[in-house]
């Protein structure tokens, strides 16, 4: 595989993670209140970012394959569940 090629697909593997984590950052912002210590937005949808290429890779090591549902629906529960914990939803 040329190295183009293989940055192809690990952008294309990644891309959910990207997606997913960056918007619930920023619907964060406007459904939950912001809590005194919060991060900013760009480093809450990093956070979750990395949980979500955690979530992507375990799903591509349990199941052998990329792209199936149950790793997308653990990735958005993951995401969500980060987004609620670094906006400090938990102390509320």
């Amino acid at each position: 595989m040329a190295p183009l090629e293989f940055l192809n697909h690990l952008l294309n593997f990644v891309a959910p993670a990207f997606a997913v984590g960056f918007l619930c950052a920023i619907l964060g912002r406007f459904s939950m209140r912001r809590a005194a210590r919060a991060p900013a937005w760009w480093a809450q949808g990093a956070i979750n970012f990395v949980v979500g290429v955690a979530v992507l890779a375990a799903g591509l090591i349990i199941f052998g394959r990329d792209g199936k549902m149950t790793t997308y629906a653990a990735l958005v529960v993951a995401c969500g569940t980060s987004q609620w914990l670094v906006a400090g939803g938990w102390r509320r």
